[in-house]
């Protein structure tokens, strides 16, 4: 008996989590297609008992979404900025995996907890830094043919900023898969006369694609729905949760924000699932 209600109480409790969780989404996916400007659940259920779904069931806001430049600009931006952390991430925190499994020295332990820290800070004090380092400037740095200058905020600051938190996804998956794969194979492919290179190119990458492959999903998704720290990062540039942000509060312009709201859900879950997929077969595949 005392078995049963457990059972019943981690069901019971299961889903009220997965309501709370859920609720709050669904309501701006309804929100989205509702024909009206009102954003009121008694207007909504007025409209259903009296016309049934279809007189609510609507995508004017979504022509209106695709016909808005700012949206439009704010969601290149947003692409633009989450591709370059994601190749920014990819090649810092592969090297920074590769570094830290690989070799033995002073500080290894601690160098690896400074890498994982900065997607434990909040995203206010790490924008804040940022932008205090970028303030401070450089006002001309010549290293050899180089001179090297601050950059305006913008496109580069913003990419800078959520590269900071984007490498960490993709150490954690390289250096996992580094872990499991030990290097018996690369040791093989040396004494059997492959360079360095080769063996870089015919076994270690292959043996990581994955591992990348979901670090980069993970990176482009956090990277594109990101807001703290973009706005201290930005300047005058609007990616797409900044201008969702800006425009929230203004009621001509929530419907259209439920739109872009409900089209960044779909391309935030999308590489989140595939990732999750990846992994999940990588678990199965190291268990057989």
């Amino acid at each position: 008996m005392g078995g049963r209600l457990s059972r019943v109480a981690l069901r019971v409790a299961t889903a009220v989590t997965l309501l709370f969780l859920y609720v709050p989404i669904f309501i701006v996916v309804v929100y989205a297609f509702n024909d009206s400007k009102n954003q009121s659940w008694n207007g909504l259920l007025d409209r259903l008992a009296t016309g049934g779904f279809f007189s609510t069931f609507s995508l004017r806001w979504f022509d209106a979404a695709l016909a808005n430049v700012q949206v439009r600009e704010s969601f290149l931006l947003s692409v633009e900025a989450a591709l370059g952390a994601t190749v920014v991430a990819l090649l810092l925190g592969s090297a920074a995996a590769f570094a830290v499994h690989r070799y033995r020295f002073f500080g290894r332990g601690g160098i690896s907890f400074v890498l994982v820290l900065p997607i434990a800070l909040p995203g206010i004090v790490t924008g804040m830094a940022l932008n205090s380092a970028m303030h401070a400037g450089i006002d001309g740095f010549d290293i050899g043919p180089l001179h090297i200058t601050t950059p305006d905020f913008g496109i580069a600051t913003i990419i800078v900023g959520h590269a900071t938190f984007c490498v960490v996804v993709v150490y954690n998956n390289v250096v996992a898969r580094l872990r499991r794969v030990g290097r018996s194979l690369e040791e093989a492919s040396m004494d059997l006369g492959a360079d360095t290179w080769q063996t870089f190119r015919r076994i270690t990458l292959p043996s990581l694609a994955t591992a990348l492959f979901a670090g980069a999903l993970l990176a482009f998704a956090l990277s594109f729905d990101e807001i703290i720290v973009t706005t201290f990062t930005a300047g005058t540039e609007q990616t797409l949760p900044i201008w969702i942000f800006a425009n929230f509060r203004l009621p001509n312009a929530r419907p259209i924000v439920n739109v872009v709201a409900l089209a960044m859900i779909m391309l935030s879950l999308v590489p989140v699932y595939i990732s999750a997929r990846l992994a999940g077969a990588e678990s199965v595949a190291s268990a057989r």
